[in-house]
C-alpha cells in the first residue's frame, strides 16, 4: 500500500471540517518550527562568545592581551626588562578583568605569572 493511498484513506475517514483540518495542520507546523528554532538557538548559544563585551573591562582585556604579546616578543628579542615590564602590566590588567568578571581562574593565573615576572624585576632593581 502506498503512502498516497493511505493518506487518502485517512482523509476519507476523517470527519473533521476543513477548518479543523487546517487548524490541526497549522498546529503541527507550528510545533515543528518551534523545535527547529530551539535547535538553531542551541547552535547559536554554543558558538556565541561567553565573555562580556562593550564595557571598560572589555577594553582592558584587549589592552592586556596586546601588552602580553608585546612583552613576549620583547623578551624573545633580547629586551628582557622592557618585556617583563610589559608582561607585568598585562598581568595586573588581567587580574582586574578577572575581578570584573568574577573569574577566579583568570585572576589566579594572571597573579601567579605576574608575580613571577615581578620577582625578576625586583631582583633587577636590587642589583641596580
Amino acid at each position: 500500500m502506498s503512502d498516497k493511498s493511505f493518506k487518502d484513506q485517512v482523509k476519507s475517514l476523517d470527519t473533521t471540517s476543513r477548518a479543523g483540518q487546517l487548524a490541526r495542520d497549522l498546529n503541527i507546523e507550528r510545533h515543528r518550527l518551534k523545535e527547529e528554532l530551539a535547535e538553531a538557538q542551541e547552535q547559536v548559544d554554543i558558538f556565541a562568545p561567553s565573555t562580556p563585551t562593550g564595557g571598560v573591562d572589555s577594553i582592558v582585556k584587549w589592552v592586556a592581551t596586546v601588552l602580553a604579546v608585546i612583552g613576549v616578543f620583547l623578551i624573545s628579542a633580547g629586551l628582557g626588562t622592557l618585556g617583563q615590564v610589559s608582561y607585568a602590566c598585562s598581568a595586573i590588567a588581567w587580574v582586574y578583568v578577572g575581578h570584573c568578571w568574577n573569574d577566579k581562574a583568570i585572576m589566579i593565573g594572571s597573579a601567579i605569572t605576574g608575580t613571577a615576572v615581578m620577582m625578576n624585576l625586583v631582583e633587577l632593581l636590587i642589583a641596580f
